[in-house]
């Protein structure tokens, strides 16, 4: 169990240090209490014999040898307000603002009073890892048949030209800039946009995207494609559906389509894409399509087409299980982007 008042301790070559305000404080409190000294030692993040020669100090009345301190305790509780008001400047920053409102301390000093206070410099945690970090502990209880009742679809683009991988020439050393090993190539190359869904027991009809997706388009991708789907995987089965969150997603209009139509959605942390195993379908679907090279629009539907449809269920099943594991990696790395 965590200590409500957190480990405010620290050594110095092996020695403990001088005990901060704020643990005498944590001391004081405690003692008045009537809590024992080992408890207290435990919670003040410090040894039994500091919290005994504090006692028995405060018993006897005998006053703390050593130097006076600097700041009284009226200029380190403005130092604490401005440390509080300005959580992202840095210490040089903050002792200017600690000089400009009276606090007669160096920068050094300064810096001591902050950490006594319990303050360390940390990265701060951008809000977008935090959601992630929240969305992941809340689902970290999910079971497998949880997520097996979760229909997931995201959007992707195939190019013609797979994998950046471009053609491949017989060519000696030096032979690199001889016009004989040279090949034009295509700075825009033809593609297409495709959705697609996924659930534990398969795959849904792909839809190949002709316009921009607004909220109107989507809704009709949701009408003919998604609502499809639902039915081919899930049959009679309550679902929920999962999508990111670009802006046709999360309109008005499309949340108001999803609720007349009584479809649950999954909530969903933004830039996840390792959170969602439809990520791993299409890459593997690109995978297999690196050596057919289609040569036109035309033939790379058609070569889309087919190979998603050779993607067996047991594919899309083990992919399901992996997602406890993905939950679990998010909290493990607190946020950041994971393997997956």
């Amino acid at each position: 169990m965590v200590s409500q008042f957190g480990s405010l301790g620290y050594t110095i070559m092996g020695k403990t240090a001088d005990l901060t305000v704020v643990q005498k404080r944590i001391i004081d409190t405690l003692h008045k209490e009537g809590k024992p000294q080992t408890f207290i030692a435990k919670e003040a993040g410090c040894s039994q014999s500091a919290v005994s020669k504090h006692v028995n100090r405060k018993l006897s009345g005998t006053k703390m040898c050593g130097r006076k301190r600097c700041t009284t305790n009226r200029e380190n509780r403005s130092l604490m307000r401005i440390v509080k008001q300005n959580r992202f400047k840095n210490l040089s920053e903050l002792h200017k603002e600690c000089t400009e409102a009276g606090v007669k301390a160096s920068r050094a000093t300064t810096h001591r009073r902050v950490e006594e206070f319990g303050y360390s410099c940390r990265i701060p945690l951008v809000k977008t890892l935090l959601r992630r970090l929240n969305w992941a502990k809340e689902k970290k209880n999910w079971t497998v048949a949880q997520w097996s009742k979760v229909l997931f679809s995201d959007e992707s683009k195939f190019c013609i030209s797979f994998g950046n991988q471009g053609p491949r020439v017989w060519r000696k050393g030096g032979e690199a800039h001889s016009p004989s090993c040279l090949k034009s190539s295509v700075k825009f190359p033809q593609s297409v946009m495709i959705w697609g869904a996924m659930s534990s027991a398969g795959v849904g009809p792909l839809c190949f995207l002709k316009t921009k997706v607004t909220a109107p388009v989507y809704q009709e991708i949701l009408e003919h494609f998604m609502l499809p789907s639902a039915d081919q995987l899930f049959e009679d089965a309550d679902f929920i559906f999962q999508q990111d969150l670009a802006p046709a997603h999360t309109a008005k209009s499309t949340k108001s389509w999803l609720n007349d139509h009584g479809v649950g959605v999954l909530d969903w942390p933004a830039n996840s894409p390792d959170l969602n195993p439809r990520e791993n379908l299409w890459s593997s679907v690109k995978k297999k399509m690196r050596n057919k090279r289609p040569n036109n629009a035309d033939e790379l539907k058609a070569t889309v087409k087919e190979t998603w449809a050779s993607i067996p269920p047991q594919q899309c099943h083990k992919l399901i299980t992996s997602m406890p594991r993905r939950t679990e990696a998010v909290i493990k790395a607190k946020g950041p982007p994971t393997k997956y």
